[in-house]
């Protein structure tokens, strides 16, 4: 799976990001407007980019920017360590979004991380590993991570809700100190603000095998790359640092988009960190 964000992705974001006007951008990186431009479209540079100064200007890590220009990508991961986990990608209009299904191998007991576009392939799983969908997480209701929730609550009505929408009954809001059993896997939550006023991520725990714990990060990082501070870029990037970076290296990331990564990878190779 490509990155979700290419350079022109990158450097657009930390444009915005740092209130820096196209010239200014244009002119460190050693470019024209034309060509900066171009290079925000498509993500590919036609000229040699002045990648320490663009990154300085821009607030970026030169050395990691650049290796995403060379075409850096996040090691591929074996999720079948993780038997009791599948990512499930849906496309529409364009837009790929991941939503994240896990079980208990003994009960069979569920939980769904958000919805994606369409509730058939979470379906289908469902029915193949013969499982009991108990909970659906939401990391923020954004139509992108919630369009599939109608069919899934029709076909499974008594389902646990959690998430951290104001706008949602008190039984459905997340508690900070929540630890929520499903089987023998555990899982927490963690706020973190800064692409939507109701964003939370989970971390679960306790998979057979000790592997790695995994964190469902929704639209607060991708790899290589941030979402976008809708509320506010700084106080995303400070939720990164705290409540993501504070995980353990090897935990595994998995985001609203794009492929999934880890803790130690998006330190070493994020140029936005």
């Amino acid at each position: 799976m490509n990155l979700e964000d290419n350079l022109g992705d990158i450097v657009r974001k930390a444009r915005k990001a740092g209130n820096v006007s196209a010239e200014t951008a244009a002119q460190a990186a050693g470019i024209s407007v034309d060509e900066w431009n171009a290079l925000e479209q498509t993500g590919q540079p036609n000229s040699k980019v002045n990648y320490a100064a663009l990154a300085k200007a821009l607030n970026l890590s030169a050395p990691k920017l650049e290796a995403i220009a060379k075409g850096w990508l996040p090691s591929p991961k074996e999720t079948s360590r993780w038997r009791e986990f599948r990512m499930i990608s849906t496309e529409k209009g364009g837009n790929t979004v991941n939503c994240y299904l896990v079980w208990d191998e003994v009960s069979r007991e569920a939980a769904l991380f958000d919805t994606g576009w369409f509730a058939e392939p979470i379906f289908k799983i469902i029915d193949d590993e013969k499982l009991q969908l108990k909970h659906l997480f939401l990391t923020h209701t954004h139509e992108d991570h919630i369009a599939a929730m109608e069919p899934i609550k029709q076909r499974f009505p008594k389902i646990l809700i959690h998430t951290d929408a104001k706008s949602a009954p008190p039984q459905h809001k997340n508690r900070r100190n929540d630890c929520i059993q499903v089987g023998s896997l555990r899982i927490t939550n963690r706020e973190t603000v800064g692409h939507a006023e109701d964003h939370v991520i989970y971390l679960i725990g306790n998979f057979p095998d000790d592997v790695p714990h995994v964190g469902i990060i929704g639209d607060t990082i991708f790899s290589g790359s941030m979402a976008t501070g809708f509320i506010s870029w700084d106080q995303l990037k400070e939720r990164v640092r705290s409540q993501i970076f504070s995980l353990p290296a090897d935990t595994l990331l998995c985001a609203g988009h794009g492929p999934l990564t880890t803790v130690a990878e998006e330190k070493e190779h994020n140029p936005f960190f």
